[in-house]
């Protein structure tokens, strides 16, 4: 069998520290975004010569977080409850063959920094260190189909949970305010979602779980349909 060599052509950053926190689709966490860091011989402002004059990009990356060797034939979707398996090609699960991503993302900015070249982005749903494989401009006349048969994910899912802070938590929050002015909206809109496992939403017993957002920690409970923030602690490891 004919086999290829891809090597990345950029890395991303973005306030996903790990998998479990990072949106199911690029759109629904509007604060957060990220940027995408060219790698040499692509790290040259030729490379992207006349994108600006686009609004949205395509992003062809890889699943780096996902064992080479795990892929599956069937999958359960967590739009379904996670109990329904539907072919891995009828769904944008991680696991598959070749663990190759597409996402459609907002180009906000292009910058040169110290010979870097750097393309902000809006809202997207990859975690930190993703490496991208490849760039492509959005042409709405072609790409996108209004009228599309979206089967099993036709809408928006709507949020999940209603998210509260304890008061020390705003308290935190506010010492952070100026560097990350958009964390409490970030922690909110993702933890809104309800990032767990699709068997676990079902749970009504109250339990406690743990995110990374950039080098946050933070702390969350759920009691029915309620998710209240505990604590949040910076990892000075990270910053």
């Amino acid at each position: 069998m004919m086999t290829y060599r891809i090597d990345p052509i950029g890395i991303i950053h973005s306030p996903y520290s790990e998998k479990f926190a990072v949106p199911r689709q690029p759109n629904l966490v509007s604060a957060g975004q990220g940027e995408l860091h060219l790698l040499p011989p692509y790290n040259d402002p030729n490379s992207v010569k006349g994108l600006e004059q686009f609004s949205h990009l395509w992003l062809l990356f890889q699943f780096h977080q996902i064992n080479p060797e795990k892929w599956r034939l069937t999958v359960r979707p967590p739009r379904l409850g996670g109990n329904k398996t539907l072919g891995v090609f009828a769904t944008r699960s991680p696991f598959r063959p070749n663990h190759i991503g597409l996402s459609a993302v907002e180009l906000k900015d292009i910058v040169v920094i110290n010979k870097q070249v750097i393309l902000k982005l809006g809202s997207l749903d990859l975690v930190d260190k993703t490496p991208i494989i490849d760039i492509k401009p959005y042409v709405p006349y072609c790409d996108s189909y209004p009228n599309a048969n979206a089967g099993y994910a036709q809408s928006i899912p709507e949020q999940k949970l209603t998210v509260n802070f304890l008061s020390p938590v705003l308290t935190q929050l506010s010492l952070y305010q100026l560097k990350y002015p958009q964390l409490k909206e970030l922690i909110t809109q993702v933890i809104a979602q309800d990032p767990r496992p699709a068997y676990k939403q079902s749970n009504l017993e109250p339990q406690t779980y743990g995110i990374t957002l950039y080098q946050f920690n933070i702390k969350w409970q759920i009691t029915d349909q309620q998710a209240t923030v505990i604590d949040i602690c910076e990892d000075n490891d990270k910053t």
